[in-house]
C-alpha cells in the first residue's frame, strides 16, 4: 500500500525548561523512518510523568531520540523501513516511543509497537505501551511478583498505579495501594484492590502490618522515595522486594539498612527511556504474550480520565502536577 507522506507536522516543541505554558504548538518537517522503524500518523499520544520531568529539563531525551515530549502513541503505520518486517503499512498499531509522541507523525522502532488490542479505539490504546510495559517490567520481571503474594503499589490512583492494581489482581496476588483522598480509594478497590490506604490520614506501614495477610507485602512498586523508602523497608516481609521507578518524593532517604540484612531485602529500580531498542523489543513482545490477551478479554482495561486536542498539551499537564486525576490522561492530535 502506497501511502503519500507529508512534508510537514504538527508538533508540541518545549520551548524552554519550566512550566506547562512552555510547550507551544509548531510545525516541523515529518520525520522519516531508519531501515528499523516505522512512521505512525497519530491519532492519540499518553501523557505521563516523565514528559513533565523532561518539560522541567530534568529528564533529557537520550542521544539521537526527539526532543519532543511524549512517550505512547497509537495510530496507522504509514511508511515502514526496509528491514522492517511487522507491523506493515496500514496496520494500526499502539507503540512505545524513545520520544516525539507529541505530533501529528512520530518514527519509532518497529519492535516497539503492539497491535491495537481487539474492540480498543486509538485513544484507549495509547493509554496503554508507556504503563503496562512499565509495570510488567518492574512488577512482574524485577519484583518478581507471583500468584499469592503480596503487592503494594503507591499512587494507586495513577496510571501506573491502575495498571498496577489491574495486573496484580489478574496474576492473583493480594493487592494493596495508597490514594490521597477516600474517593480515590474506593476507585482503587473497584479496579481490584484489596486494601486501599489514605495515605494523608493513615500510616501505610501501620496499616499493612495490621491488614495484609501475614502483615507485610513482597513486591512494593514506588514512586514516591524520600520518607518513603523507610516505611517501604519496615512493610515489606523477609525476603521482600522494592522496586522504585520514580522519586516524586526525593531520591535521598536517611535508612537504617539493618532491615535489609535480617529480612533479606532486595531494592532495585529502572527507567525504561534510555534502555535499547532490543530491550524494549523483548519487553512489548512479552506484555503482548502475557497481558494483550487480558486486554481483549476485558479483564482489564486502562482507566481513562481526560483527553485533550494536541494544542492544548499545556492543560494537560497542569492536571497532571495537580495529581487530582484517577487514571490516564491523552491527546489528541
Amino acid at each position: 500500500m502506497a501511502v503519500s507522506l507529508p512534508e510537514t507536522m504538527t508538533c508540541i516543541e518545549i520551548k524552554a525548561p519550566g512550566g506547562p505554558e512552555q510547550l507551544v504548538l509548531a510545525t516541523r518537517p515529518c520525520p522519516r523512518p531508519k531501515s528499523h522503524e516505522v512512521l505512525i500518523a497519530v491519532e492519540a499520544a499518553g501523557v505521563n510523568r516523565p514528559d513533565v520531568v523532561q518539560r522541567m529539563g530534568l529528564y533529557p531525551p537520550p542521544p539521537g531520540v526527539s526532543d519532543l515530549p511524549g512517550l505512547e502513541v497509537a495510530g496507522t503505520v504509514i511508511a515502514a523501513g526496509a528491514e522492517v518486517k511487522w507491523p506493515a503499512v496500514g496496520d494500526r498499531v499502539c507503540a512505545l516511543t524513545p520520544g516525539g509522541g507529541y505530533a501529528t507523525h512520530c518514527v519509532t522502532p518497529a519492535g516497539t509497537c503492539l497491535p491495537i488490542p481487539k474492540n480498543f479505539d486509538a485513544v484507549h490504546a495509547a493509554a496503554l505501551p508507556e504503563t503496562f510495559l512499565t509495570v510488567w517490567h518492574n512488577v512482574f520481571e524485577r519484583g518478581a511478583l507471583k500468584a499469592g503474594e503480596n503487592f503494594l503499589v503507591h499512587g494507586g490512583s495513577s496510571g501506573i498505579g491502575t495498571t498496577a492494581i489491574q495486573l496484580a489482581h489478574a496474576f492473583g496476588a493480594f493487592v494493596a495501594t495508597t490514594a490521597g483522598n477516600d474517593e480515590k480509594c474506593a476507585s482503587c478497590r473497584a479496579l481490584g484492590a484489596d486494601l486501599a490506604i489514605n495515605y494523608r490520614t493513615q500510616d501505610f506501614a501501620e496499616e499493612i502490618k495490621a491488614k495484609a495477610p501475614g502483615g507485610g507485602v513482597d513486591v512494593i512498586l514506588d514512586m514516591v522515595g524520600g520518607a518513603y523508602t523507610a516505611r517501604n523497608l519496615r512493610a515489606l516481609k523477609p525476603d521482600g522486594r522494592l522496586v522504585n521507578i520514580a522519586f516524586l518524593g526525593g531520591s535521598k532517604s536517611d535508612l537504617d539498612l539493618l532491615p535489609v540484612m535480617v529480612k533479606r531485602l532486595t531494592l532495585t529500580g529502572s527507567t525504561l527511556r534510555p534502555r535499547d531498542d532490543a530491550f524494549k523489543a523483548r519487553l512489548a513482545a512479552a506484555v503482548r504474550e502475557k497481558v494483550w490477551p487480558l486486554l481483549e478479554a476485558g479483564r482489564i482495561k486502562p482507566v481513562l480520565h481526560a483527553t485533550f486536542p494536541l494544542a492544548q498539551a499545556a492543560e494537560a499537564h497542569r492536571l497532571m502536577e495537580t495529581s487530582t486525576h484517577t487514571g490516564k490522561i491523552v491527546l489528541i492530535p
